[in-house]
């Protein structure tokens, strides 16, 4: 009885989490397709906000902005994070633990902070504008792809790669060959994180870009005195449902490959 009982409280409980984490976007999906601008108050059904949303330029350009600014920032950002993690593991003990300290201080810092000082450096070199918002964005990217790769790194077998070297290999080959797909796991998880970190940043963003230059979400926040457009909700849906499919099938398949090797062998 007993464990019933916990049972049940168990499962009360992560539902209660699962409505306040999804109960939003739910409601942001209902929206996206009413056919009222008002948010309390049902329209009918409609795609109007959809075919909308592709004929505003406005926001058509702030979407290929911010996908342009995060693709380029997490690709720069895994290539240098990848390099400064092998770098920081074959350091000593003491410099080892110095670099991740300092690795870690710009995850923990605060965004304003950063976007603040990040601003001000800018400044005095280079005009404020899209190349301003990349630098930043790798910047703030590039602890996070180091923090991927690292686990990565300590499960390595380097005696592989010595002995690919004592067979005559030179050590580019040897690291494309021997110890990139052994990072692999971790470089595309460093890689994801980054392209999310990016698209999802504001204040950074907000503080670091010149005039002209507009993310999604700096986009938005210049429209909430003026109040959201429906464009949005429907925008919104469609990342969701984007990314909710990549999940699903970056999760889904390596299972079914596993189940069909093990039932193979």
């Amino acid at each position: 009885m007993v464990e019933k009982i916990k049972d049940w409280v168990s499962r009360f409980y992560i539902g209660i989490i699962m409505i306040f984490l999804y109960a939003p976007i739910l409601v942001l999906i209902v929206l996206s397709f009413n056919d009222s601008r008002s948010r309390v108050t049902w329209g009918g059904f409609t795609l109007n906000w959809y075919q909308r949303l592709f004929s505003n330029r406005q926001i058509k350009e702030a979407l290929a902005t911010t996908l342009i600014l995060a693709l380029m920032s997490a690709l720069i950002a895994t290539v240098v994070g990848v390099l400064g993690a092998l770098g920081i593991h074959a350091m000593r003990q003491r410099n080892y633990k110095i670099m991740m300290i300092l690795t870690n201080i710009p995850m923990l810092n605060a965004d304003i902070v950063t976007g603040i000082a990040l601003m001000l450096w800018f400044v005095h070199f280079i005009p404020l504008g899209f190349g301003s918002v990349l630098l930043a964005h790798i910047t703030f990217n590039i602890p996070y792809v180091i923090l991927s790769v690292m686990p990565k790194i300590k499960q390595m077998n380097l005696s592989i790669y010595e002995a690919a070297r004592d067979l005559g290999a030179n050590a580019v080959y040897a690291f494309f060959k021997i110890i990139l797909p052994q990072l692999t796991g971790g470089i595309l998880s460093g890689f994801f994180m980054a392209f999310t970190m990016s698209m999802d940043d504001f204040v950074i963003t907000y503080f670091t870009k010149g005039a002209g230059v507009n993310t999604l979400s700096t986009m938005i926040y210049g429209e909430i005195r003026k109040g959201i457009k429906p464009e949005m909700y429907a925008l919104s849906t469609i990342i969701f449902v984007f990314v909710f499919m990549i999940l699903l099938v970056v999760n889904y398949f390596p299972s079914r490959k596993k189940e069909e090797k093990s039932y193979i062998g």
